[in-house]
């Protein structure tokens, strides 16, 4: 199915044009009100955002069109996106919206849907929305009396603090370790820092100024460098760096090397696998993984099942087939046991568990499998379908016959911006590069 505004996390662009314009997001507001406007009760939202400049202005405009449908809002202000997830259970919200465009820079915005349950819309419930946004006939606004109500929750942020010090073994605490922890000045500089210095440990904090500009600028989870030098500097034990709405995490070790999602997948899923914690008899994983997490799965007698990209994918994929683990190489880590979406101090935490358990260096316990060579380079382009060009799909043939089983190939669109996504991994190193550049030349000529 086919949907014009949402894309692989909710809706996402340029800030001021496009779908991200006020009178859009008020529309979007109304519309998504009224889907879940059902009953009697006098029904609720809560609004999270992260940092942007322009959160001031879609959170307005979108408070409008939620009270002009009936709903009550309530604004957590800048928090995480899974603490929206989770204040919206806890909450007992008909609908929880976090206003964000994750990691991509401050002039990006986004809108990002929780249900009552705490999930992301499903693509059905994402195109009604749609269908009401365009036909606005069909998005009631609510009697003189019946307009909704907006209210500020001064607390939100405690709230996802004990939330999150909850899921910390009882029997450990973080006292001895210090910590690096970069908030990539986005919506965790509140909350993941209090949250660790309150489990015991020594924080060293970076990117922790907002400004509305600087979210995501050379610091966070797709840019650790800053953390890892900081961690090197420092000599702390770990380093962990969140990205924009801090639903992402990569840590690095004491030596200021990164571990990706992959990693932590592996060493939680192992920890939890012998602890009898594990369901589903393995985890779920995007396509985008690398295949030595697959092969180091498989050693353990466990499946790894793949979905598309997309943490919302991994969580449905999840969902259908009783797996309480999943995640992406990106960062985005699901521990179903605990949340309904991807959580960066989460999966921080349960890291830090295993080396408490361990009481070995980050770099010992962390390092669970050698990483099979794995390339991706983005492709730009303005418009069209260059991956339908006749010359695009041959050359995908040939450099997939040449990899053989010996590797796997990946060629996606981005669903949050315009590119083309080439991603080739194989235990030939040489190879594997070759066919990454070959791909990228054959697209780029089409996509011009």
């Amino acid at each position: 199915m086919t949907r014009k505004y949402f894309g692989t996390d909710g809706v996402r662009g340029k800030a001021n044009s496009g779908s991200m314009t006020a009178e859009m997001v008020l529309k979007i507001g109304l519309a998504t009100g009224n889907l879940y406007r059902r009953g009697e009760h006098r029904h609720r939202v809560v609004i999270g955002k992260d940092t942007r400049l322009s959160g001031y202005m879609i959170e307005q405009a979108l408070t409008a069109g939620l009270l002009a449908s009936g709903m009550d809002v309530f604004l957590l202000g800048p928090i995480p996106t899974p603490a929206v997830a989770m204040l919206t259970r806890s909450m007992r919200a008909d609908l929880g919206v976090m206003i964000s465009a994750s990691h991509n820079p401050y002039f990006d915005n986004g809108i990002k849907i929780f249900g009552p349950d705490g999930y992301k819309l499903s693509d059905a419930q994402e195109h009604e929305i749609e269908r009401m946004v365009d036909n606005p006939a069909l998005a009631e606004v609510a009697n003189p009396d019946q307009i909704g109500r907006a209210k500020r929750i001064e607390d939100a942020g405690a709230r996802y603090i004990e939330f999150a010090k909850r899921t910390f073994p009882r029997d450990s605490n973080l006292d001895g370790l210090r910590i690096v922890i970069d908030t990539a000045n986005g919506a965790g500089y509140k909350t993941a820092p209090p949250a660790l210095w309150e489990l015991g440990a020594e924080i060293i904090q970076i990117g922790d100024e907002p400004n509305g500009f600087n979210i995501n600028e050379k610091c966070g989870s797709t840019a650790p460098q800053a953390m890892c030098d900081r961690v090197r500097e420092t000599r702390a034990d770990i380093g962990i760096a969140l990205d924009g709405d801090a639903d992402r995490v990569i840590i690095s070790d004491e030596k200021g090397q990164v571990i990706d999602g992959d990693q932590v997948m592996a060493l939680v899923g192992k920890s939890m696998h012998e602890r009898g914690q594990l369901a589903g008899g393995g985890l779920v994983a995007s396509v985008m993984s690398n295949l030595g997490l697959e092969r180091f799965v498989a050693s353990l007698g466990l499946t790894l099942a793949r979905s598309a990209v997309g943490d919302r994918y991994v969580v449905e994929h999840m969902r259908a087939h009783g797996f309480n683990l999943g995640g992406e190489q990106s960062g985005h880590i699901i521990l179903s046991d605990f949340s309904t979406t991807g959580d960066g101090l989460l999966a921080a935490l349960q890291v830090l568990a295993e080396v408490k358990r361990a009481g070995k260096p980050v770099s010992e316990v962390c390092k669970m499998f050698d990483a099979v060579p794995q390339v991706l380079k983005n492709v730009k382009f303005k418009s069209g379908k260059p991956l339908d060009d006749k010359d695009v799909m041959q050359a995908i043939a040939d450099a997939q016959a040449r990899l053989g089983k010996s590797g796997r190939l990946v060629i996606r669109p981005s669903g949050t911006e315009p590119l083309i996504r080439v991603m080739a991994e194989g235990d030939d190193a040489k190879l594997v590069n070759a066919l990454v550049d070959e791909l990228c030349g054959v697209i780029s000529k089409a996509a011009a």
